[in-house]
């Protein structure tokens, strides 16, 4: 995407993740890290792979449906995984690390995944369960191991899965699906939200809230039932969606709306943003105007800090227009990422901006009132200053 070719660096040599990250922490946005932990190479790919690329090099891959993937049997193939995203959160400032739910590939009809010569190896080396079980361990594996790694470099991160937003056909009764996300992806997402293994939870519901088979608002409903270490439930939408039949931009309102009233979920994420930079069916318009007019923090997640920092040191500078710059920094040693700014009006106090660590604010004039907090990597909101 970059140098048109695979393996070769821009020209001139830049960072595109730093560079995402500075611009994105300057507007006072998390940037989280998006991996898909066994996709090596995707069925549409044009280019050819370079001398480097982990099916050239190693012979841990397997292809299954145009893909290649990664097989999740192979104890070389996780620790490469692991060793790329410990990369990426030893190296960059990233604010999370987030896994798709891609884990074993979606099955195709009359084609199993070859994996018989790494599941004969778990046979040889002692494992006598059946080979789904095999395969889910593989993955909760990987889960796990990724979680660990994030702990370890970087402890303050969110670990987050968007997984298909149904844990099973007929989970809760009467819900169906096409295909079982247990027993045929091998991913036991109750049990990783039940141990508190990840941060946050997106599950994909992808489904108008009237279609009964998968009803949003029953599977809406539902997730927050096994969430029973409080981690953030942040709900995904399927915005791309906005516009083709079935799918007014009033459905994904409505669906957001839904998900602010049900007590258990802090959050929507869209797929994808290319309908919002598109405005497709005026979606991002309607978003802006409607349930996106103001601004909001990330939810906290104390279970990695409950301490929140130092109310921020304030210095003021006259403009010649009449208007206040306004220069906060962190007070103590507080690994503060971000400064909001409130405003208080005749409808009460509102949140009016928020800017990474070396941020700025102007105010509109001497007089306005105004109170300005620091928020620690974790989420954490100090007392205000004013």
């Amino acid at each position: 995407w970059l140098a048109g070719e695979q393996g070769r660096a821009p020209e001139p040599p830049w960072d595109p993740l730093q560079f995402a990250i500075e611009g994105a922490h300057a507007r006072g946005l998390e940037l989280h890290a998006w991996f898909n932990p066994y996709r090596a190479r995707h069925a549409k790919a044009t280019s050819p792979t370079c001398a480097t690329h982990v099916a050239r090099r190693t012979d841990w891959c397997v292809e299954y449906d145009g893909h290649l993937w990664l097989d999740p049997g192979r104890a070389e193939a996780r620790d490469h995984t692991l060793a790329v995203i410990a990369d990426v959160v030893r190296r960059y400032d990233v604010d999370g690390v987030h896994i798709d739910d891609y884990f074993y590939p979606y099955p195709v009809a009359g084609r199993a995944f070859p994996d018989d010569r790494s599941f004969a190896a778990a046979q040889r080396a002692g494992w006598q369960g059946s080979r789904a079980d095999w395969r889910r361990r593989n993955v909760e594996d990987m889960v796990a191991a990724i979680a660990r790694v994030v702990r370890e470099h970087r402890p303050r991160a969110r670990f987050g899965i968007s997984p298909f937003g149904i844990a099973r056909p007929g989970v809760p009764p009467g819900i169906t699906a096409g295909i079982d996300q247990y027993d045929q992806l091998y991913a036991d997402v109750c049990k990783w939200l039940r141990e508190g293994i990840c941060d946050y939870l997106s599950p994909q519901l992808y489904w108008p809230v009237a279609q009964t088979r998968q009803s949003y608002a029953r599977l809406l409903a539902w997730w927050p039932t096994v969430n029973v270490q409080s981690r953030h439930l942040w709900i995904g939408n399927y915005t791309g969606k906005a516009g083709s039949p079935g799918w007014p931009r009033e459905e994904l309102l409505d669906q957001i709306a839904r998900t602010r009233k049900q007590r258990g979920t802090t959050g929507n994420v869209h797929f994808s943003m290319r309908a919002l930079l598109e405005d497709r069916a005026g979606i991002a318009t309607a978003l802006r105007r409607g349930p996106y007019a103001e601004r909001a923090l990330v939810p906290a997640s104390p279970w990695l800090d409950a301490h929140p920092p130092a109310a921020p040191k304030l210095v003021t500078e006259p403009l010649a227009d009449g208007r206040v710059r306004l220069r906060p920094s962190a007070a103590g040693d507080d690994d503060v990422r971000f400064f909001a700014l409130y405003l208080h009006d005749d409808d009460g106090w509102r949140l009016a901006d928020v800017r990474g660590g070396d941020a700025t604010f102007v105010l509109p004039s001497k007089s306005a009132d105004y109170a300005v907090t620091a928020i620690d990597l974790a989420g954490n909101e100090s007392a205000p200053a004013r």
